[in-house]
This record gives structure tokens, sequence and C-alpha cells, in this order.
């Protein structure tokens, strides 16, 4: 069995009251050789008072607390303390099933051209499964568009010292996407675990959420500036995703058009607009 002692990194921001089940989850693992780093991140709830208490009961866990400074600070806080060759994320809010980090290392221990292990997410809500998400991981050719990979992972520290650690100035989301283009562009494989070991708590606001809503294309903006020479070495490839994102667009457009409320909405105010554009000729 691969004995490898684990850092497992928690960044903490208002979300005390799902803390204890995240840390419990780690302590549940069937691979007892870790150790865990808890990161208040300039929280203002009682993250700290629950922290402290997994710290009294198990010298595993050390709790420290920085400045807000996001997700990619926190994390990149931690992994500067940590005092182990394999990093395992979790945000505080998730938690992992207790066969998952057991499982990530024996897939290290058989292939050394592996640097980030994953698996598939139970999407969950109230306790309740929602959806099963199945990323297929692979190589830098996966991760071009999109993130083919779940957010969190257990990766070799070796990755994270080779690319610089996690972006700080992603401040909006999609920083971990962003890691594992870098991960990858160095040669190293990500692999997906074909079983939800990782359950990711559904809620109704969040910071992927937000993201996708309000930040998705000023972020893609800068990771494809950013990474521009990779871009440019897979340029068919980029050009054909993008040919095919107008045309899905265009499709979309034409679909919405075609359904009978549409047509109906556009009879009913044709007259207004007539209306309108009379009176703005006069």
């Amino acid at each position: 069995m691969n004995l490898d002692k684990v850092t497992v990194v928690v960044p903490c921001y208002n979300q005390a009251k799902y803390l204890d089940e995240a840390l419990q989850s780690i302590v549940n693992q069937t691979h007892g050789n870790w150790e865990c780093i808890i990161v208040n991140d300039g929280s203002p709830d009682n993250t700290e008072q629950i922290a402290q208490h997994y710290v009294e009961k198990d010298v595993r866990f050390k709790y420290f607390y920085k400045e807000n400074g996001g997700l990619s600070s926190a994390r990149n806080f931690g992994i500067e303390k940590s005092n182990s060759n394999f990093i395992l994320t979790l945000d505080s809010d998730d938690k992992y099933d207790s066969s998952f980090m057991e499982k990530a290392l024996v897939i290290f221990e058989q292939n050394s051209e592996i640097g980030v292990v994953s698996s598939w997410i139970s999407r969950f809500k109230d306790d309740k499964e929602i959806a099963i998400i199945k990323p297929n991981g692979k190589t830098i050719e996966d991760f071009l568009f999109q993130n083919a990979c779940n957010g969190t992972s257990l990766f070799r520290k070796k990755c994270w010292l080779e690319v610089g650690g996690y972006d700080e100035n992603m401040k909006n989301g999609y920083e971990d996407w962003d890691f594992y283009i870098r991960v990858c562009s160095f040669g190293w494989q990500v692999y997906v675990i074909p079983e939800p070991l990782f359950y990711y708590r559904q809620h109704t606001f969040s910071m992927r959420l937000d993201a996708y809503a309000n930040h998705d294309v000023a972020i893609k903006k800068y990771l494809y500036s950013k990474h521009k020479v990779l871009y440019l070495n897979h340029y068919d490839k980029m050009i054909g995703h993008f040919l095919h994102t107008i045309d899905l667009e265009k499709r979309n457009v034409l679909k919405t058009k075609n359904k009978i409320d549409y047509k109906l909405g556009s009879f009913i105010l044709k007259p207004l607009r007539m209306i309108k554009s009379i009176i703005k000729w006069r």
C-alpha cells in the first residue's frame, strides 16, 4: 500500500456551517498518513472555533489565519506550509468519499506521468444527490477550452512548484482550470477516477455560478491571453472550437426565432414598432 503522506489544504471563507462535514470527511479517510492545513482566509464567521475543535482533538490538523486574499491565495498559503509530496485541495463546504485518498495514491504509484488525480463528482443539495458529473481529464488538449477536471483534486507538490502555484490574480473564478492548463503544459497528465468520490455542495449562489454568469468572458480573455503561445501552438484546434461555438449560437438563435411563442410575440409587437417608427420619423 502507498503510505505517502498527503497534505490536505482547506481554504475557509464564510462557510463555517459546512466546515465540520468537510473536515470529518478527511478524518474518515482509509489512508491515515495525512496532515490537514485549515486556512482561515479572513472569514467573518465562526470558522476559527470549529477549526480549533479539530486541532485540539487530532494533531494532524493545523490552523492558520490570514487576511482575505481569495481562494488562490489561501491555497498557496496552505501549500507553502505543507510537509509532504502530495497535496489534496478541499473547499470548506464540500467533502470526499472515505476511499478517495487511498485510491488516488494507487494511481500515482502505478503511473509516473500522472500529475493530478481527481474523480467523478456527485453534486448534491440538502443531502440529496442532484447529478453525477463525469469529467474526463487526460492531457493539455482536453483542457484548452474547458476545465476537464474537478476543481479540487490530489496532485504532486512537484507540479505546483513547477508552475508557480495558483494564479492569485484570478479572484473571480476558473483558477483551478488555469492551474490544470499549466500543469498539463509541462507534460503531466490528469487522471479521473470513474467513480463519484467527490461531493460538491450545490448552492443557489456560488463562486462557480457567479464566474459563469458575470465574469466568463473576461476570465477567458485573460486565460487565452496569458497562454497565447500555447493556443497558437494549437491554432487549428482553436479556430475549429470558435467556429463551432459561433455555429451553435447561430443555431440557438434560429431555434428561438422558430418557436411559436417568439413568432406570436413578434406578430403582436409589430404594430407597436410601426407606430414607434412613425412617431420617430415625425
